[in-house]
């Protein structure tokens, strides 16, 4: 199985919905645990780095992209 490529910045998208409604989430710390911050009410929330890993769907917005331009 090919590991998911993400990093400090990122703007993921989640199988499930934060109860706001939004499954948009930002990853603002990175370790053994990862604390992601919903895009819709600025609630952070600190997860393992496994069950981050299970639950994310894709990269929506890479830190990359919006340095650059």
């Amino acid at each position: 199985m090919e590991r998911k490529s993400f990093q400090l910045g990122d703007t993921v998208q989640m199988k499930k919905q934060h109860p706001c409604g939004s499954n948009e989430m930002e990853i603002i710390r990175m370790g053994m645990d990862i604390r992601i911050k919903c895009v819709g009410c600025k609630h952070s929330v600190l997860i393992p780095r496994a069950k981050f890993e299970k639950n994310m769907k894709k990269v929506l917005r890479s830190a990359e992209d919006s340095t650059e331009s």
